[in-house]
């Protein structure tokens, strides 16, 4: 990550390999510091010590504070052996006081109020929200996220007996969205979902409520011709395939068009799949039905999944996020067919990757106009003008965003 790779990429990248044990403690461990590391560097004396020793210090510190099932003992030699490899001896014996020093503390659970988001984000948050939304959503995203699946090749009832039969707990998804599995009395941990029963045949795909809503939302008539322009991982596409649409995925990530056709073989349905920049006009002009537009955005929606984002964000990334999302708008414009319809979606919270964005564009073209779907999802997650708006604090789901234009001529 230090890198440039995002979590999800060098997650997978690195822990593919580890047995089911050490793969969960390893992502515990990562995502805790990325969740938490306000408050653990309240706690290092880092502008003293050597920046290559920054993690480390970390990765210990989360284990004292955060983790019961590590012992203290074991937290501190690991971190130890880790400096010492890394910078020396002399760092190790650092590291070690460090911590020993840390580990005596009487109150070394993570009860204080440091923040654990840039500050700058929660005042945003808090103007809009206010405080107590605020604290809750913080929270959400502080908490680890529930695995929520959508079934695929296998029906839901099918599903859910199968997980039962294999000793997982299995509830509904909140607005009725999936299934969030559960553990069980055979099954005391929820493992990575490749090793769930009916991964390999394509059962299920896993996909947040919110992603799933936003395909119901965008109610493309059963037929439909839809070119799914930023298709990866796949999830949105293989929803609104299996809702009836006809679907042509689309992304001009070449990293990522491996995952993505891996989804849709799993998934057994028939989408083709293209590595095409939506800005260079990847079909014909006024031929689709409909074209959905799922755009790279901030995701602040999602920071519960992407632990990494939060520290990856800035006030100017929000804005030239914002500008990129408007040009991948107006480029599927001209796509779509007199009658046919626009879904511009995003994982975003902030209005200026939402509503901003859509309303800059109807501005400039009169020949769309919004034609919400009200009856689709439930109102609560519908905004004054008619978008579809989930929010973890008061949803319980991922955040997302999604508007549904009408072409006239």
């Amino acid at each position: 990550m230090r890198g440039g790779a995002t979590f999800a990429a060098a997650r997978d990248r690195h822990l593919a390999g580890l047995a089911e044990r050490d793969r969960r403690l390893a992502h515990e461990l990562a995502a805790g510091v990325l969740r938490r590391r306000a408050q653990l560097d309240r706690t290092l004396p880092l502008s003293t010590a050597d920046p290559r020793l920054h993690d480390i210090l970390r990765l210990g510190a989360y284990q004292l504070r955060a983790l019961d099932r590590v012992p203290a003992y074991a937290a501190v030699s690991t971190s130890v052996a880790l400096a010492r490899e890394t910078a020396g001896e002399a760092a190790g014996g650092f590291v070690n006081h460090v911590l020993r020093r840390l580990a005596r503390d009487a109150g070394c659970g993570m009860r204080d109020a440091a923040p654990t988001h840039p500050p700058w984000l929660v005042e945003r948050w808090r103007r809009r929200f206010g405080a107590a939304e605020t604290a809750r959503l913080t929270a959400w995203n502080d908490a680890k996220p529930p695995l929520v699946l959508q079934p695929a090749r296998c029906g839901r009832d099918a599903l859910e007996a199968r997980l039962r039969a294999a000793g997982f707990g299995v509830r509904e998804a909140p607005f009725d969205a999936g299934i969030v599995l559960t553990p069980g009395d055979h099954a005391s941990r929820i493992p990575h979902p490749a090793h769930l029963p009916g991964f390999e045949e394509g059962a299920f795909i896993v996909q947040d409520p919110a992603h799933a809503l936003v395909c119901r939302y965008a109610a493309v008539p059963r037929g439909t011709l839809v070119y799914d322009a930023c298709a990866a991982p796949g999830g949105k596409g293989v929803t609104l395939e299996r809702l009836g649409a006809r679907v042509v995925a689309g992304d001009a990530r070449r990293d990522r068009l491996a995952r993505l056709a891996d989804t849709v073989r799993r998934a057994g349905v028939a989408i083709p799949v293209v590595g095409a920049d939506l800005v260079a006009a990847p079909l014909a002009p006024a031929t689709a039905d409909a074209v959905l537009v799922d755009a790279p955005c901030s995701a602040t929606g999602t920071m519960a999944r992407h632990p990494d984002a939060r520290w990856r964000l800035s006030p100017r990334l929000i804005d030239r996020a914002a500008a990129r999302q408007g040009e991948l708008l107006r480029a599927a414009a001209p796509l779509v067919r007199p009658g046919g319809l626009l879904i511009y979606a995003t994982c975003s919270l902030e209005p200026e990757e939402n509503g901003d964005v859509v309303n800059a564009f109807l501005q400039r073209h009169r020949e769309f106009a919004r034609e919400p779907e009200r009856r689709a999802v439930a109102a609560e997650l519908l905004t004054a003008e008619g978008d579809f708006q989930s929010l973890p604090q008061r949803h319980g789901v991922d955040g997302a965003f999604a508007a549904r234009l009408r072409r006239s001529h």
